[in-house]
């Protein structure tokens, strides 16, 4: 293959860090009074009590005194916004009333860490009615809330369906002087997240801004004799530079050749460290988060700038299914149906090019769309990569091949934020079983197959956000094939950046 050479220009970057509102996080406690009160209601419970949780602690590197780089705790960073460590937040249901607890500093904290804050400026900072020490907390809440005897605490305590972890509930000395609740607080509050607010949605848009921005910042850079890290490394310059992301939604996964088929490359066993190779596809899965709310975009390109026929393949595949599902999205929209359709989307496409033959409703009904799309379409995005809310009570996670990988089943609801990430690869730890299966193994022809083995995969995200008719793709990356081929040989993105760039009398590119 005929190597393309692109000479990078320097990075230049329109964006600008928002200033972020505190509204937003007194609207979410305000979201969650409500619906605590219409749940006391529903069961007939007197509306008392206070919802009570606790923040992250700062954790050193096992045994060493390295602190690593502190990141709130989501529930808490969703209620509060709270950037430091150690407090508790307290929200009292009857009244609305907010209260945040700070953790006392000693005297040298100043010397080695900085100005200690007085409770005055977590006041006016977080935008709480009250603020006391960490340490007066029992004395705080039975001296303003014992008036119906002991206080009642709701504590955050719920397993995740992404993780299987459940949360931590709030522990201080001298809970036991208070009646405590663990099972009311998590499933209302886990709701309350799954609806963004507008406030929510414009840090999740610009989260997108950088994240796209510094994709292609990426996709131009790209080239052969490079290593992964490289990628990784221009990906996150460009956020913390130009967007002040300073923390990613998750470990960046930089995978090229066969390393693409990997669905979850890039962790400490395999680090993003292969060298590109002229004929390599790429797939960067890579996103900002700014102010605890985050993006999750995927890329997939040649490495060398040029797709090749399979890559062409493939890549338009994925592509189709991607559209398709987006052109389906609105309200009461099942997200399963979705999945499923992108599955048939797929296997339609590798049929017509005679990767796979037979009927397409028999491939669906035996599940042989897990075998190019394993894992599940999208899930919820927010303060989490994997914001919780995709299983609620009563939703049950499938257990086939494909759909049990799904991280949520749900209908859509307007205010939804949810990836869209349909993906095609080839890994040989699924085709070996499919080719050893004597009905699975008749739909495939392998002699097709075996042109594809060192091809790695192709997968597309985007980040949606559900509408009252339909969604908005708050994403901004050359998607089609021709654009990408520009964009990496050096055109303006988006396109009408060229007219504009014109209109002022500078070069185009």
């Amino acid at each position: 293959m005929t190597r393309v050479l692109r000479s990078p220009a320097m990075a230049t970057s329109s964006l600008a860090p928002p200033e972020v509102p505190m509204e937003l996080h007194t609207g979410n406690r305000d979201r969650l009074i409500t619906a605590l009160r219409a749940h006391l209601s529903a069961t007939a419970s007197p509306p008392r009590g206070l919802a009570l949780l606790q923040g992250g602690e700062e954790q050193t590197r096992h045994c060493t005194d390295h602190l690593e780089l502190f990141r709130q705790e989501s529930y808490f960073a969703y209620l509060f916004g709270v950037r430091e460590p150690g407090f508790y937040g307290a929200i009292d249901i009857a009244s609305g009333q907010s209260i945040l607890f700070a953790p006392r500093l000693p005297p040298d904290y100043a010397v080695w860490m900085g100005e200690i804050k007085p409770l005055s400026h977590f006041k006016d900072r977080y935008k709480v009615d009250l603020v006391f020490y960490v340490d007066e907390i029992v004395q705080v809440l039975q001296d303003r809330f014992s008036e119906h005897g002991k206080p009642l605490l709701f504590l955050l305590y719920g397993k995740s369906a992404d993780s299987g972890n459940y949360s931590k509930p709030a522990s201080f000395e001298g809970i036991e002087k208070f009646e405590t609740d663990l099972g009311t607080l998590h499933p209302i509050l886990t709701e309350c997240r799954v609806i963004k607010s507008e406030m929510e949605l414009a840090l999740i848009q610009y989260a997108n801004d950088v994240s796209s921005e510094a994709h292609i910042e990426v996709m131009r850079q790209a080239k052969p004799g490079m290593k992964e890290y490289q990628l990784e490394s221009i990906f996150l310059h460009h956020s913390y530079r130009h967007g002040a992301c300073r923390h990613c939604s998750y470990t960046c996964i930089c995978a090229t050749g066969e390393n693409s088929s990997i669905l979850h490359y890039g962790h400490t066993a395999a680090p993003n460290d292969r060298t590109l190779n002229d004929g390599d596809m790429a797939l960067m899965d890579m996103g900002a988060e700014y102010n605890f709310y985050g993006s999750d975009i995927t890329c997939s390109y040649p490495i060398n700038g040029k797709f090749n026929s399979n890559q062409t393949i493939v890549y338009n595949a994925v592509l189709k299914a991607h559209n398709a599902v987006i052109s389906h999205m609105q309200p009461g929209v099942k997200w399963i149906d979705m999945h499923k359709l992108a599955e048939q989307t797929i296997l339609e496409s590798l049929k017509k090019e005679k990767i796979i033959h037979g009927d397409i409703a028999d491939m669906m009904a035996r599940r042989l769309g897990a075998v190019f799309m394993p894992h599940g379409l999208g899930h919820l995005l927010g303060i989490d990569t994997h914001d919780p809310g995709g299983y609620p009570e009563g939703l049950e996670r499938p257990n086939e091949p494909g759909l049990s990988s799904l991280r949520t089943i749900r209908e859509l609801k307007e205010g939804m934020v949810i990836t869209v990430e349909p993906g095609c690869y080839f890994i040989d730890a699924l085709l070996r079983p499919a080719r050893d299966d004597p009905i699975s193994s008749k739909f495939f022809n392998w002699e097709e197959i075996e042109k594809y083995k060192s091809f790695g995969g192709v997968r597309i995200e985007s980040d949606l956000y559900v509408t009252g008719q339909g969604c908005k793709n708050l994403t901004n990356c050359p998607r089609e094939i021709w654009e990408i081929e520009a964009v990496m040989a050096g055109a303006p993105w988006p396109p009408h950046a060229a007219a504009t760039k014109a209109e002022n009398g500078l070069p185009k590119a």
